[in-house]
């Protein structure tokens, strides 16, 4: 967990990824619309 780590929210916007945990449009929470 932390900054590094690509699996969590954090790290995903510290490296400016996208994946399940961080979408693109998602603001803080991914469950809405996270199928759509």
């Amino acid at each position: 967990m932390g900054k590094g780590d690509r699996r969590t929210k954090r790290g995903k916007i510290w490296r400016g990824s996208h994946g399940k945990t961080r979408t693109k449009k998602g603001k803080r929470t991914v469950s809405t619309t996270a199928a759509a």
